[in-house]
């Protein structure tokens, strides 16, 4: 259903003026508090998710750019084949996609992604580094709220179902 698509288009013009914004405004690095747990904080991203692979040199740069342009065709092909009454899966693929493409927008334009959204508690938990989230952006968000949405729906929906 690529009517959908339009939800992509949202995040990725959302996701490119937030980073925009911080690229211009903010120095690397810099906290400046939003509200209480949580920063905007500029850093850079050259790996995956959670800075999976950001010191390799440069080869993922080719791997993840590739990868994400392999996932989003298929997921617009995906999106193509839908029904009607799919609405919910559409929605989740279309974010993921918006969430894709913004990201895949970096890694072309500066070979690395901006993230800016520090999320932080006052005590440690073992996956949280001093009580710090990894730094993210809008088109994390939309991938993880996209993802989140399809695990839902595989879960609580038979195949031919869809959540109304």
């Amino acid at each position: 259903m690529l009517k959908w698509v339009w939800l992509s288009v949202v995040v990725i013009f959302l996701d490119q003026l937030t980073k925009w914004m911080v690229n211009a405004n903010v120095e690397l690095y810099e906290k400046l508090p939003v509200m209480p747990h949580l920063n905007l904080t500029l850093s850079y991203n050259t790996g995956a998710a959670f800075g999976f692979l950001n010191d390799q040199g440069g080869w993922q740069q080719i791997f993840f750019t590739v990868l994400a342009l392999a996932v989003s065709g298929y997921i617009l092909y995906w999106l193509k084949q839908l029904k009607e009454n799919e609405r919910w899966t559409s929605i989740g693929l279309a974010l993921v996609l918006g969430g894709a493409i913004g990201n895949l927008i970096d890694r072309i334009l500066q070979e690395k992604v901006t993230d800016f959204i520090d999320f932080y508690i006052d005590w440690d938990v073992f996956f949280l580094s001093n009580g710090h989230f990894a730094t993210f952006n809008v088109a994390d968000i939309a991938i993880a709220v996209g993802a989140g949405l399809l695990v839902i729906i595989s879960l609580f929906t038979k195949d031919e179902e869809q959540v109304k």
